[in-house]
């Protein structure tokens, strides 16, 4: 059941749908509110809310584009939305583009909703959209009107909202007083939100015109508006009543044998045994086009990687040509001791919240989804305050070894500000992961791919320009801690704004001991996935190579832009495998692995091949002595490649409640990359760190495919792949297997 509202800005749409809802949950229905948009307020004087106005921007453009490009096939999406705005034109572009962005993603939610077992509140529907395109026109006329309205669906019950100008006025200045003044740029002023009034008393008239049902609600305060929710609530419960007789009357006509399996496809309702978050009884309807979905998201994800290994780039090429070899050094050592510390704090919730949060949304149960949330914060914020504190005080002990004052001093005072980042870092590492739990991929992504190297980079390039104090090791890692604060905050308001209905209010449950179990495989499958990756930084600054370190660091930053597509596909993985694996669909699993392994080895290939050829030039561009990093380089290129080839099988793993095995595979391949780059650097130096890199990397791999092989009965996902382009053809079908992956 579809339920929309309309009604002039200002008269708590919003506030009336969510509190509609709440109801509707209380009584054992399934009712979320979609689409749903509040106005942000300023958390004092001085916010400007230029931040959040960045993210807004760069998050509808992401999604938007998402829509364009999966909407092949489903032009009217795009043919609809475009058609009502040329019908209405709003007088300014960005009010224009505003709309027709919002109608495209209405159209996409809508029909979602058609199909949904829940019932789904539009606080802002179609009718409230064209309302607001004639409000920016400022001239329509009712013929434009009228047409608009006949392209738009209508809803199962249309809601307008009545409240006396003097009050909307009251709310409207109150909210822009409350407003950031980066948000107001996307607003209208007073005098345009007033006029809307007229507006949808012309949209009123046209509906009852054209014999479509309008149930009138007042809100003017607090009261009339609780009973205007109580009535609304019972129009809902009646037209419920209503649908449940039609389909009953048309199963009983159709196909009366199936009458006791009968479930309404329309609405579910919940089980009178369970408490209103309780297991719903409407089976989840299945995805059936995985595999487009895998790679449509993870294209939007490996875009978002470049963009985000671009701006690293620029900002280590920047850092690097500031502070030279033995400085970078220093930063790099420092850098890699507070990643491992920090993702080591996350008690692996960065992981196991991805398969906590969805299942618990699926079964009904957002008061687990709360608990653990909680209980994934409180405990992995408290253990990186403590291993920050530990941890300065443990490094900077092991690191008293004979160095120059200068340099003994920057190297401590770096540490300090890296093991006060340790908590930031943990948190925004949790926050992405509500967010990617949440459903929202590219908004994980943006502040920690972008916003934070972005900040590191417009931060490093002030002080530098400023001439205020000189750029070393200890400014950079401040300047890491500030962009690190500024990215927590975006994340976190991004996790608030995506959170499902409802999920603030339900009451934390809590199953500690089942949370505590998946702990200690995850906390060593996160820390030592960063630890491997940086052991060669830290065992050429634990043997006093400084200088060496931020050679190796550089050239192993290059070569991770190898091990981009591995990661952008893990981030769509991980949740659609943990989805297969719950429904026991052992087929699809090991399509949609076979299918994430060949789209993770072709981007590395692409990645690979031009980065062997430039590494000797692309390293030279960042200063006098980084050039002799090109052979590291290389060895690690193809130490990512191989990775890459094997697929996300830790992942994989992770996904299938396999954390110890994942986390037994990785530790024995931490335990080689140590003792085979203590060897390598003791015989060759920095480049034999890079192949006792590559070494580790290897073994690990083949560690883990061998026992996925064996357990899980999945074979290597490049051999899967060929194995079911040999069957196609066998059969004499068309080569599309990788558009039906997952179905």
């Amino acid at each position: 059941m579809i339920i929309e509202f309309f009604g002039p800005p200002g008269s708590g749409k919003t506030t009336f749908a969510h509190t509609l809802a709440e109801q509707l949950r209380g009584k054992g229905y399934n009712a979320k509110v979609a689409l749903s948009y509040k106005p942000s307020t300023r958390a004092g004087s001085f916010d400007l809310g230029i931040f959040l106005f960045v993210s807004r921007i760069v998050s509808a453009l992401f999604s938007t584009a998402g829509i364009l490009l999966s909407s092949i096939g489903r032009l009217d999406d795009i043919s609809g939305s475009l058609s009502m705005v040329r019908l209405i034109p709003p007088k300014k572009r960005i009010w224009r583009a505003r709309i027709w962005r919002y109608i495209l993603h209405l159209s996409r939610r809508w029909n979602a909703a058609k199909k949904s077992p829940e019932i789904v509140i539009f606080d802002q529907g179609y009718v409230q959209a064209i309302g607001s395109l004639a409000m920016f026109n400022g001239g329509t006329d009712r013929e434009a009107l009228e047409k608009a309205l006949s392209l738009a669906p209508p809803a199962d019950l249309t809601v307008r909202l009545v409240v006396p100008s003097a009050v909307v006025e009251s709310r409207l200045r109150q909210r822009m007083e409350n407003e950031p003044p980066a948000e107001r740029i996307f607003e209208a002023d007073l005098n345009v939100n007033m006029s809307s009034f007229g507006v949808f008393e012309s949209i009123n008239d046209l509906l009852a015109i054209s014999g479509r049902k309008v149930f009138s609600a007042e809100n003017a305060d607090s009261q009339s508006g609780l009973k205007s929710i109580c009535k609304v609530e019972k129009q809902v419960i009646s037209a419920l009543s209503r649908m449940d007789k039609a389909c009953a009357n048309r199963d009983q006509e159709s196909a009366p044998v199936a009458h006791a399996g009968f479930i309404d496809s329309r609405v579910s309702r919940k089980s009178p045994g369970h408490p209103a978050g309780g297991v719903p009884t409407a089976t989840p309807r299945r995805n059936k086009d995985v595999g487009s979905r895998l790679a449509r998201a993870s294209v939007f994800a490996l875009l978002i990687y470049i963009g985000g290994a671009g701006l690293t780039s620029l900002a280590q090429l920047a850092i690097a040509r500031l502070i030279g070899p033995r400085d970078y050094g220093i930063y790099a050592y420092v850098l890699a001791w507070t990643s491992v510390l920090a993702y080591l704090a996350t008690l692996g919730f960065n992981v196991s919240l991805l398969r906590f949060v969805p299942a618990y949304r699926a079964n009904g149960r957002l008061d687990l989804a709360r608990g653990v949330i909680k209980f994934a914060l409180q405990r992995s914020l408290l253990a990186a305050t403590l291993f920050g504190m530990a941890g300065a005080g443990l490094v900077l002990f092991f690191s008293e070894q004979a160095q120059p004052d200068h340099t003994q001093r920057g190297l401590e005072l770096s540490i300090l500000l890296g093991m006060a980042a340790v908590p930031l870092i943990t948190a925004y590492a949790i926050g992405a992961t509500l967010v990617r739990a949440f459903g929202g991929v590219v908004s994980a992504l943006l502040p920690e791919r972008i916003v934070r190297d972005g900040l590191l980079l417009i931060l490093v390039a002030i002080m530098a320009k400023s001439g205020l104090w000189a750029v070393h090791a200890p400014e950079v890692m401040l300047a890491v801690l500030a962009s690190s604060a500024i990215t927590v905050g975006l994340v976190f308001i991004t996790a608030r704004k995506l959170e499902p209905p409802g999920l603030r209010q339900a009451q934390p449950a809590y199953e500690p001991r089942g949370w505590w179990l998946a702990v200690p495989p995850l906390m060593l499958i996160t820390g030592l996935d960063v630890f491997v990756s940086r052991a060669g930084v830290l065992v050429l600054g634990w043997t006093n190579h400084i200088r060496e370190a931020g050679i190796f660091a550089l050239a192993l930053n290059v070569a991770m832009l190898v091990g981009l597509s591995r990661i952008a596909v893990a981030t769509m993985f991980s949740p659609t495998a943990a989805d297969l694996h719950a429904r026991g669909d052992q087929k699809g699993l090991q399509q949609l692995f076979a299918r994430a392994t060949l789209l993770s080895a072709g981007g590395a290939i692409v990645v690979a091949i031009p980065m062997m050829l430039i590494a000797e030039p692309f390293l030279a561009f960042f200063g006098e002595g980084f050039a002799a990093g090109a052979p590291i380089a290389r060895v690690l290129i193809l130490g990512y490649v191989f990775v890459a080839l094997c697929g996300p099988q830790q992942n994989l793993l992770a996904m299938t409640g396999n954390e110890w095995a994942a986390a037994t595979t990785m530790i024995a391949g931490a335990a080689a990359n140590i003792i085979a780059c203590a060897v390598g650097v003791e015989i060759y130096g920095p480049i034999g760190a890079a192949v006792g890199v590559a070494l580790a990397l290897a073994i690990w791999n083949v560690a883990m495919a061998v026992y996925i092989g064996k357990r899980l009965k999945i074979l290597p996902g490049l051999v899967s792949a060929v194995l079911s382009i040999r069957l196609s053809a066998i059969g004499g079908q068309q080569w599309n297997w990788l558009l039906r992956a997952g179905k």
